[in-house]
């Protein structure tokens, strides 16, 4: 790429001194007058789409190109921290609400609230809470562009066979005890290798060929695609205020309970054992037919109702618990390098990948639900006519949502929590110490 450190201090002297902010814009420009914009994104299932707003972007400015560069998950946040720190990133990259607190503390982002001041862009027109998440201090370090939910995803061939119809998976109810109705059916769902299910007396823990439930445990701090919604429904709270708290709660007696659940289910053996649980990931098994149900994000909507996918899969709601039935909301952003030579030409980028134009892109392929309302609209649309049912998704997204944990040492509290989770799960740890032991690790981080 073709900035250095002292070109991104320069352009940060001149975008303090000079108004409007664009009056330094294109100094780094190309001889020719042509400015090609860096930008950095991890799903190779939103690739297409984001390339059909590329394209229709340098349409309407010929001058701007944009470059993409899509890399999976887990090397895209190595590749992303290393160019940051080499002082040659991105000009524009797609963030996450747990890994930007980093950036913005770091002074990595480009405060874009000048920009949407100046332009007048309207706020309101996104999913309700998804905006002022990028906002931290005032300064402003991204718009909505997408959102998701989670649900549960059933093998409902499977579940027929014990008994268990679609309409008694819309009203399952948890709790921490005797796990409620959710448990019967995970229950039910599990069989060994003599046909027998978890409910039979004659039921062999030990010979388990299909899983009810498949849970998650490489989860970070926040247990989205696994135990933070049960533990949500259980009156769990992560932070003393959310975003930008300063107290962790994960002492708190509510989580204990629901990770307790957890391993008892695992006991009884309608769950793995995580010491023995495969690599492969929880998507896969239930494809493979080896789990009846699992939790999953919105994001995974095509993964599973794939034509090619044998399984008879499908979406219902999350299990109603002692709090309700609770689902995280969370969404994506685009952020700018402060380091970027092109701010205005970067800023007109996230501004048309935040607008109905490229939005509405987007919903076409069907593969997130779109910030914009009347985007998301599309995408149901879409969905319903290719016969695919996500109402457990956006049912949830209308009320009873809440918050990822978004501080700062997002990084540093993953593994903490995540340790003492497993640590938990495995039995080498009472649960409530643990987790006591892990909060008071992270909350000395604040001090």
């Amino acid at each position: 790429m073709r900035s250095t450190r002292r070109r991104a201090g320069t352009l940060l002297l001149c975008l303090a001194l000079v108004s409007p902010l664009g009056a330094c814009a294109g100094s780094d420009n190309s001889a020719d007058g042509t400015t090609t914009l860096d930008y950095w994104l991890w799903d190779d299932k939103q690739l297409p789409a984001y390339q059909d707003c590329a394209d229709a972007f340098h349409a309407a400015n010929p001058d701007v190109t944009v470059k993409i560069t899509q890399t999976a998950w887990a090397q895209y946040w190595q590749n992303l921290t290393t160019q940051l720190a080499s002082g040659d990133a991105p000009d524009v990259w797609t963030n996450q609400s747990s890994y930007y607190p980093q950036f913005a503390t770091t002074n990595q982002l480009l405060d874009i609230a000048p920009f949407v001041q100046r332009d007048q862009l309207d706020l309101t027109a996104y999913q309700p809470g998804l905006s002022e998440v990028w906002v931290k201090d005032g300064k402003r370090y991204g718009l909505p562009k997408d959102w998701d939910t989670m649900a549960l995803v059933v093998n409902t061939d499977m579940l027929g066979k014990q008994g268990v119809d679609a309409a008694q998976l819309e009203d399952l109810t948890w709790n921490p005890v005797d796990g409620g109705t959710f448990e019967q059916v995970v229950a039910k769902a599990t069989v060994d290798d003599k046909g027998r299910n978890g409910l039979d007396p004659a039921f062999d823990k030990n010979s388990v060929q299909v899983y009810g439930f498949l849970p998650e445990w490489a989860d970070g701090a926040n247990g989205q695609n696994g135990w933070g919604v049960f533990a949500a429904a259980n009156g769990f709270a992560y932070l003393d205020q959310n975003p930008w708290g300063t107290h962790y709660k994960y002492d708190d007696p509510k989580l204990a309970e629901t990770i307790t659940w957890f391993k008892r289910l695992i006991d009884k053996g309608y769950a793995p054992r995580f010491d023995q649980q495969s690599t492969v990931a929880n998507s896969e098994l239930l494809i493979a037919g080896k789990g009846a149900m699992t939790v999953t994000g919105s994001w995974t909507i095509l993964t599973f109702t794939d034509p090619r996918v044998k399984q008879k899969l499908a979406f219902t709601p999350l299990p109603t618990g002692p709090a309700g039935r609770r689902s995280p909301i969370n969404g994506l952003s685009d952020a700018i390098w402060t380091g970027s030579p092109h701010p205005e030409q970067a800023w007109k980028w996230v501004a048309f990948l935040a607008s109905a134009d490229c939005q509405d892109r987007v919903a076409q392929r069907a593969v997130v639900f779109p910030a914009i309302t009347s985007a998301t609209k599309k995408v149901v649309a879409a969905h319903q006519a290719e016969g695919r049912d996500v109402h457990a998704f956006t049912d949830v997204a209308e009320k009873n949502t809440f918050l990822l944990p978004i501080t700062e040492h997002g990084t540093e509290i993953n593994p903490i929590v995540q340790d003492a989770v497993q640590s938990a799960i495995l039995g080498s740890a009472d649960t409530g110490n643990a987790l006591k032991e892990a909060n008071n690790k992270v909350n000395a981080l604040f001090k």
